[in-house]
């Protein structure tokens, strides 16, 4: 018990003198982790697209040879920014390109490396996602828009696309809470996110351990928002989950509703008599 409070009361004295860089960390990871997801469903949302076009033999060689060549660059894309780690590619996008370009290529904004690198990272996970969630999505949606004309970028945009994301956007918020927590390796170019003051902090007042709980803890927290605002988003684009349907015209009644006339029914025995007569 001793030790609890002990660590109680070194972690309220290390918030106390270090909440504003706490508070600042935090505010980086945030704006980070929200822009460089939006950007990265942007691209994998055109990836998913491209990949999906469908192609027919009928199709010109030109047309087909395009269609199958963005295929191949968009599998590389994706297998190499899903295969490798992202303090990696950090690495080679801040100090590789200046060491293979003899310092004529560099970066001298952090926040423009950090958001590139997450973006196109996200980017890979979410043209997966999307491709996915384009098959979802039944091919009488598409054959139906097809039959009355629109074009295949119309369809995709007004019919196929909505409904994939809504299939698709837990996904999208899973990216979100990885992208929170992975912005942590960007400190490996000097980007001031929240885990780069945890160690500044640590390394200043030899306090790592009761700065590793605040740490841990404003993680926890912001993920948990994250989450219910997600869920929140899941619920509201469901709409209601009780419908009622409206009958104020006369001539539209739903199925089980009629009422039929018993004068009005005509006995097919008397119906044939009347016939033979």
């Amino acid at each position: 018990m001793e030790r609890f409070t002990q660590l109680s009361v070194d972690i309220a004295k290390t918030w106390s003198k270090y909440s504003s860089m706490y508070l600042q960390g935090i505010a980086n990871t945030l704006i980070l982790a929200l822009v460089a997801t939006a950007i990265g469903c942007l691209i994998g949302f055109l990836c998913g697209a491209l990949t999906t076009i469908p192609t027919s033999k009928h199709d010109s060689r030109v047309k087909r040879f395009f269609l199958g060549l963005i295929r191949v660059i968009v599998r590389i894309y994706v297998e190499v920014f899903r295969g490798t780690p992202m303090i990696l590619q950090a690495v080679f996008i801040y100090y590789g390109l200046p060491y293979f370009t003899n310092n004529s290529v560099q970066f001298g904004n952090k926040w423009a490396v950090a958001i590139l690198v997450v973006s196109i990272n996200t980017g890979a996970y979410m043209a997966e996602s999307v491709r996915g969630g384009i098959f979802s999505v039944d091919r009488g949606q598409t054959e139906g828009a097809m039959a009355i004309g629109m074009t295949h970028w119309q369809t995709m945009l007004h019919v196929v696309l909505p409904q994939a994301l809504r299939n698709i956007m837990p996904q999208i918020g899973n990216n979100y809470i990885i992208n929170v927590k992975d912005t942590s390796v960007m400190f490996i170019i000097g980007f001031a996110d929240f885990f780069s003051m945890h160690k500044s902090i640590a390394g200043a007042s030899y306090a790592y351990f009761p700065s590793a709980t605040i740490e841990m803890a404003g993680y926890l927290c912001m993920t948990l928002l994250a989450s219910f605002l997600l869920r929140f988003l899941e619920k509201k684009m469901d709409g209601k989950s009780d419908y009622e349907l409206v009958q104020k015209d006369p001539l539209t009644q739903t199925a089980g509703t009629y009422s039929i006339n018993k004068r009005d029914l005509v006995n097919p025995n008397k119906e044939e008599e009347g016939l033979r007569g």
